[in-house]
């Protein structure tokens, strides 16, 4: 395939700038997460990375609101006084009512001002609002699960908030309001039924029913018309959650999801097919020179290099320059992220690279939080002894340097034979000595809660990846977070990102991925599967996704056995990669962030937004479907072969005749003369 230079971004939405059509002065735009300044999932990157974009869109009539958290308020969020009248005095009314709102600029990039409610304060109001759920919605929520009981305190106070800001309003208010996942989704079942003047979005990011089925083992995409949603939902003792999140599904005005995936799964177990798709994006910061996201590259390869030393010690049998760094990162699901067939697609690769004798060394990282009680004691003796033989070849350079400088002072070449003294031997010797290990080097950096039933330690033992000297592939379990100020692995997520070579997401249940997607706009090739969102969505974009370092595994219509078979060649083709096909092809893989920006992904949620706001206020504002006409279709082809002739984008254009406008390769000569001639 030629390689090209960047991708299109004419070929992203077909969607109008609707900045001519719509006037968002009179209209006001509330997005309700759990998530909001509070770091609990997926969810967050996608509201914190999306809220410049936003604010930029909205302006001051844009407003977060979420839960209050002490401890995340003190370190994200700067508590000031509503620059909104309406906003203070919907505020004011509700602290003189007994609750505890917040307002403040979240400390983000965009700085959007956020709303915080403090659910724990009026838990006292648990018991009747739980009543009057039932009562008007037949939803009944057990005493016993906290998570639901938040979600009822959240969703009343949501509505709460939205109803008196309505009522505050002088002028008849255009609220928009947009809630993400079933944590939030009570307070717009609430909006509905109360028959507040709000226009409603609900989007989902992974339904409830889903996670938990594909968590069972069972043929799930496969089968998703044949489930008994109610009996399913009841078996596994979430009911009542699954009933608040179908219940914001059907009422919000507009349904979204983030991937056709997903689109299709919701229109199963949630009964209602989403109004669009939404995908997930990133904030795409370029450089100005192509090098240098390769210099960060091997600047954070070199600190994970020095991680490798200290870890191995006493075993650094393998050449670091010849060893490729693979990473699997996420939520803790064994199965739903891959887990389980990334450690048997290791195993096998172990044997191929055994079997033709290849000098590549893998390192295969985990960094999947699990429940610990401290670090390893050798894991940590690891990176002292590596600091401790770097503090003595730190030495002995100096004393070396400093005879070499003495001897030259006077004319004379040195001898060799003296440069070094006994004392300089046996300081060497000692620390060689040091370095000396009796047993294999850990598996698992940390000591783990239940060692004997965890999984990956537990699959680890089946397949025999122990780091002996004999494997060429090493497995690190790794199962926290990363963080700069680790004592042992001192690096944040994102300089770990950079300084691997693969990231290997081979999940059944992924509803977007964000973990592929990082990889992509920071230049890392991936694996990721046609049944996570991110996957489908570039093998709707790009024609050929591996070119580009974006590799597509089939885990939809292949055995287990097969898929496994699959990544394995995928695993073992990367590895006979010399230095310079790396290089080349992260060059392509960053060509792609684009793709991936919420410049352009922002325009779905634009769409969205407008769509809602026209079915709750016809008599305000329109809003009818792109549908592109023969005129712009001919300047998307002037722009596109402009770009072309200039080598600064590659061959892609649209497709208007399928109804998913994907992205084919297509000769320009043949497509002019077809248009035009």
């Amino acid at each position: 395939m030629p390689l090209a230079r960047s991708f299109s971004v004419t070929s992203l939405s077909g969607l109008d700038e609707w900045d001519d059509e719509f006037d968002l002065d009179d209209a006001v735009l509330f997005e309700i997460a759990w998530e909001v300044a509070n770091k609990v999932g997926g969810i967050y990157t996608v509201i914190q990375t999306k809220a410049r974009l936003t604010c930029e869109e909205w302006g001051e009539n844009y407003f977060l609101v979420g839960p209050y958290m002490e401890s995340n308020v003190r370190t994200q969020v700067e508590l000031i006084e509503p620059t909104n009248a309406a906003l203070r005095r919907t505020i004011d009314k509700m602290n003189s009512s007994g609750c505890k709102v917040y307002f403040g600029r979240w400390l983000i990039e965009g700085s959007p001002y956020v709303v915080l409610l403090d659910v724990g304060f009026t838990a006292w109001s648990l018991d009747r609002w739980k009543s009057e759920l039932w009562e008007n919605c037949s939803i009944g929520v057990p005493w016993f699960d906290r998570e639901a009981n938040d979600a009822v305190l959240f969703g009343f106070l949501t509505a709460w908030l939205l109803g008196e800001y309505a009522a505050q309003c002088e002028d008849p208010p255009h609220i928009l309001a947009h809630f993400h996942e079933w944590l939030a989704g009570l307070g717009l079942v609430l909006c509905r039924q109360r028959q507040l003047p709000v226009a409603t979005i609900f989007t989902t990011h992974a339904t409830l029913l889903g996670r938990y089925l594909c968590a069972g083992n069972v043929d799930f995409y496969n089968n998703l018309a044949e489930f008994n949603v109610d009996k399913e939902a009841g078996d596994r003792q979430i009911y009542h959650r699954y009933c608040l999140e179908r219940a914001a599904a059907r009422c919000a005005h507009v349904f979204t999801t983030v991937s056709q995936i997903t689109a299709i799964e919701a229109e199963h177990l949630l009964k209602r097919k989403p109004d669009i798709v939404t995908p997930n994006g990133l904030n795409v910061k370029k450089f100005s020179a192509m090098h240098e996201f390769q210099n960060l590259h091997a600047q954070s390869k070199a600190r994970i290099q020095e991680f490798i030393r200290g870890h191995f010690y006493g075993h650094l049998d393998f050449n670091l320059d010849k060893t490729v760094f693979l990473f699997i990162a996420g939520r803790y699901e064994f199965s739903n992220k891959g887990a389980d067939i990334f450690l048997e697609a290791l195993a096998r690769l172990n044997y191929l690279l055994r079997v033709n004798h290849s000098d590549v060394t893998v390192i295969a990282f985990f960094i999947m939080p699990a429940r610990t009680n401290n670090f390893n004691v050798e894991t940590l003796k690891g990176q002292a002894v590596r600091k401790q033989l770097w503090d003595t070849a730190q030495t002995v350079k100096e004393r070396f340097g400093k005879k070499l400088y003495e001897s030259l002072l006077v004319g004379q070449l040195p001898e060799v034979s003296k440069m070094l003294d006994k004392e300089d031997f046996t300081m060497m010797k000692r620390a060689i000595f040091a370095t000396q290990r009796q047993c294999l080097p850990p598996i698992c950096s940390h000591n783990m809660l239940e060692d004997s039933t965890d999984p990956i330690l537990t699959c680890i033992r089946r397949i025999g990846l122990f780091n002996s000297s004999q494997d060429r592939v090493k497995v690190v379990f790794h199962p926290e977070f990363l963080s700069s100020t680790s004592p042992l692995l001192p690096m944040d997520y994102e300089e770990f990102v950079r300084g691997c070579h693969l990231g290997v997401f081979p999940s059944y249940y992924e509803p977007w991925g964000y973990t592929p997607a990082e990889c992509t706009v920071m230049g890392i090739p991936s694996v990721s599967t046609n049944l996570s969102g991110f996957g489908c969505f570039m093998e709707e974009h790009i024609a050929d996704p591996s070119a580009y370092g974006i590799y597509i595994l089939d885990r939809r219509y292949r055995s287990v056995d097969e898929s496994c078979n699959q990544l394995t060649s995928f695993l073992f083709q990367f590895c006979q990669q010399s230095r310079r096909q790396r290089i080349i092809q992260r060059n392509r893989t960053e060509r792609l962030s684009d793709l991936l920006d919420w410049r352009y992904l922002g325009r779905y949620y634009v769409s969205a937004r407008h769509m809602a706001l026209a079915k709750a206020f016809p008599d305000a504002y329109v809003y009818e479907p792109h549908d592109p006409t023969s005129l712009h279709f001919v300047i998307i082809i002037i722009i596109i072969a402009t770009k072309y002739i200039l080598n600064e984008w590659p061959l892609f254009v649209i497709d208007w005749s399928q109804k998913e406008k994907s992205v084919k390769h297509i000769d320009l000569l043949t497509l002019l003369s077809n248009r035009f001639f």
